[in-house]
């Protein structure tokens, strides 16, 4: 789900860790599911979550941040407002 605010975009994602590659599966109720390849090891996956959607969105790594979820795998992303469009469902 995205719910914009006056700092960006707030997105709700499902991350499956330990996947055999990077990839966004699609949006599963209220959370875009996104397979991440790296283990949930210190961080590990939380990094290469921030690094693919970054790549994937075309905006630098420090404009992807982790409002809620550090430990979870239902988190909560701050993002600019300008890539709404590119994740509406």
């Amino acid at each position: 789900m995205l719910r914009q605010t006056d700092q960006g975009v707030i997105l709700s994602v499902k991350v499956i860790p330990k996947a055999s590659q990077n990839k966004i599966v699609g949006w599963e109720e209220e959370f875009l599911k996104i397979r991440i390849a790296a283990p949930p090891d210190k961080g590990a996956a939380n990094r290469e979550l921030i690094r693919f959607l970054a790549r994937e969105l075309e905006i630098p790594q420090r404009e992807v941040i982790i409002l809620k979820g550090e430990t979870s795998r239902k988190k909560e992303l701050l993002l600019p407002t300008e890539t709404a469009k590119k994740l509406s469902p």
